[in-house]
């Protein structure tokens, strides 16, 4: 089931999200939890927007780029009950995936940006975000919406780590299981688990002779690239891999 919601996120983030990992299941999940259209929500270094999907069109267009650009909003679609389509039988164009009710974008926090001020254009009239309560008045007296950007402590790296060896870090329900297999260990899923070291939070230290490396994770069955190394590679299989370098 994971894979067939990953598939179908997919289609429509593609070309959207940019420094949030698009192969991360933690932000599909994440998408997959909006209840419903609502005011902006912070994820990492990201914002999500949403509206209704019952608007023709909404763009959005952001303050600190003096609003020169928009960026429109995509359909939030997720796979279809495996009952109705079941029911639907062999009738042509059966659509797989439905509706959410949600259109959304994502954008990217600039470094050191701590108000993020925008307006969004819906169907073609130009407006704060009428599910965003917190408004401020532009510098022309007309009202636009702020989302307020929290200091964010500085993301686990590879590198935070001895010379000589690689740190690997992931985040996932307490009391399970991680582990980590790549270019190093012949992709063994099963030789290298990390360790939780506070609930929730897994970690391993790595002595690697010097070269550059590929890996993912592995929790519950997925082979997962690391959230917080935006350095990737794409395997033979098409499939993005980490790529981390020992000196």
């Amino acid at each position: 089931m994971k894979s067939i919601l990953t598939t179908a996120l997919l289609i429509v983030t593609i070309g959207i999200i940019g420094a949030a990992d698009l192969e991360s299941y933690q932000f599909i999940d994440r998408l997959l939890s909006l209840p419903g259209p609502g005011a902006p929500v912070i994820y990492e270094d990201t914002v999500i927007f949403t509206a209704p999907s019952s608007y023709r069109r909404v763009g959005v267009s952001f303050a600190y780029e003096q609003y020169s650009k928009i960026y429109w909003y995509q359909k939030l679609m997720i796979p279809e009950d495996p009952a109705v389509i079941a029911a639907l039988g062999k009738r042509k164009n059966v659509n797989p995936n439905k509706d959410s009710g949600i259109l959304f974008h994502v954008q990217t926090v600039p470094e050191g940006l701590r108000n993020m001020d925008y307006r969004m254009i819906i169907d073609g009239l130009w407006t704060a975000d009428p599910l965003n309560p917190q408004a401020v008045s532009g510098p022309s007296g007309i009202s636009q919406s702020r989302v307020v950007i929290p200091d964010r402590p500085r993301p686990p790296s590879t590198y935070d780590a001895p010379q000589g060896s690689l740190r690997f870090a992931y985040t996932a329900p307490p009391g399970g299981t991680v582990t980590v297999g790549g270019s190093f260990n012949n992709w063994d899923p099963f030789m290298y688990e990390l360790e939780e070291t506070s609930p929730g939070y897994y970690t391993l230290t790595l002595a690697l002779p010097p070269g550059t490396y590929q890996y993912v994770f592995f929790h519950q069955g997925e082979r997962i690239p690391d959230p917080y190394n935006h350095e990737k590679v794409y395997a033979k299989n098409g499939k993005a891999v980490s790529q981390a370098t020992v000196k």
